[in-house]
């Protein structure tokens, strides 16, 4: 039989994915899943850009070009603009979701072998694009005892090497809910120029901050011209994951260059995703203060029951819609696998995604699990109810 490769065998699995199985194994038996294992909001997509695909008067379903319609491109300028972000549609390169656009990225920037800096926990698939990429992830950690907030900048210069190309970040963070302040951003952007290296912030979830905290971007951020990488979607802002549009945006000429070669590997991006995206564009602000109204209630609502539980640590988010918590337990792996095959409370269960595939890290977030509060308050009240019952009776392997 042909041998798999060495960097499939190596590609690591979704934490958030690998229990489907058991989950759909479980409502075939009967069972109610209560998902939060996935950050998929229950938040109406706008109308506008739903209307926008359906009625739209394409006679042939055509080729976009490599970088996205530039239409759509100058639009999202424009957006940016709002934002503070000064950038041209010469800087930005459409691609099929945030997943391309930190693909492309790392193409772009590193090599095989070459490092690039994250703050664990980070999203999961960060690992295994750097493993499709032949890119070593370098970890420095930061802890639910101080919220995930940045750790020391003496943390990232002791992990710099000449094969370190970048430090990546989320913000505001999947899964933690942390919010980067102004300030981390600037002493981001100061070890990024001090050591010529790239700063790629993916910002996917930009509207969503609370607390009357703001979102501060790295290309708000002075004199980051040539080292500053965002990478954004749609799919969280709109609730429109599966359009699968997002973008790369840089002012680095260099970089949107490099990333074009890779893009036009692919082609273009879906047509008629780019078309629902245009529309969204013109959501009012209206919408966003709803979902973060409504977001805030559900954060609040899920802190208040988890911190009901006896030995159970949380973070508190500050932007997003995660929060990582630790249980009394010893392995979330094998807890979330037994949650969906044996346990119920009359008739539910849940599904949750455990931490340890947000780390690099070996053996960190054994006894963690990411929370994504994209449910309606009922439901995230008997899914934190259904884990309390659970924790009393579950025997750790």
């Amino acid at each position: 039989m042909p041998s798999i490769s060495k960097k499939g065998f190596s590609m690591p699995e979704s934490p958030i994915r690998k229990l489907v199985p058991y989950a759909e194994k479980a409502k075939k038996n009967g069972a109610k899943v209560i998902h939060l294992n996935i950050g998929q909001p229950d938040i109406k997509t706008p109308q506008i850009a739903l209307d926008a695909v359906k009625n739209n008067t394409l006679s042939v379903l055509e080729y976009s070009r490599t970088e996205g319609s530039e239409v759509y491109r100058e639009k999202l300028a424009s957006y940016y603009l709002k934002n503070e972000i000064n950038v041209s549609a010469q800087d930005i390169i459409v691609t099929t979701g945030g997943s391309e656009a930190l693909s492309f990225t790392m193409g772009s920037i590193a090599d095989t072998d070459d490092e690039i800096i994250i703050p664990e926990p980070f999203y999961a698939n960060y690992n295994g694009f750097a493993t499709a990429m032949g890119i070593k992830v370098v970890p420095v950690v930061s802890q639910i005892e101080n919220n995930f907030a940045l750790p020391l900048i003496d943390e990232f210069e002791k992990l710099i090497t000449p094969k370190t190309k970048g430090i990546l970040i989320c913000n505001p963070g999947n899964p933690t809910g942390y919010l980067y302040t102004r300030e981390e951003i600037k002493k981001l952007s100061a070890i990024a120029k001090k050591h010529d290296l790239y700063l790629i912030a993916d910002e996917v979830y930009r509207e969503f901050t609370y607390d009357g905290k703001e979102h501060y971007s790295i290309l708000q951020e002075q004199g980051m011209e040539d080292h500053a990488i965002i990478v954004d979607s749609v799919s969280k802002r709109y609730s429109m994951c599966g359009a699968r549009i997002g973008c790369l945006v840089s002012k680095n000429k260099e970089i949107i260059k490099t990333a074009l070669k890779f893009a036009q590997a692919r082609l273009s991006p879906p047509t008629y995703a780019q078309i629902a995206s245009e529309a969204a564009l013109e959501t009012p602000q209206s919408y966003f203060d709803d979902v973060k109204t409504e977001y805030v209630s559900r954060r609040d609502l899920l802190i208040s029951e988890l911190q009901q539980i006896d030995g159970i640590k949380i973070g508190h988010p500050h932007g997003a819609f995660y929060c990582i918590a630790e249980l009394p337990i010893k392995d979330s792996d094998h807890f979330a696998q037994w949650l969906l095959e044996e346990f119920r409370v009359n008739g539910e269960t849940v599904m949750v995604a455990p931490a340890a595939g947000f780390y690099a890290s070996e053996g960190l977030g054994k006894n963690q699990i990411r929370i994504a509060y994209v449910l309606d308050k009922e439901s995230l009240k008997r899914a934190v109810y259904i884990l309390k019952e659970a924790l009393k009776v579950y025997k750790d392997q």
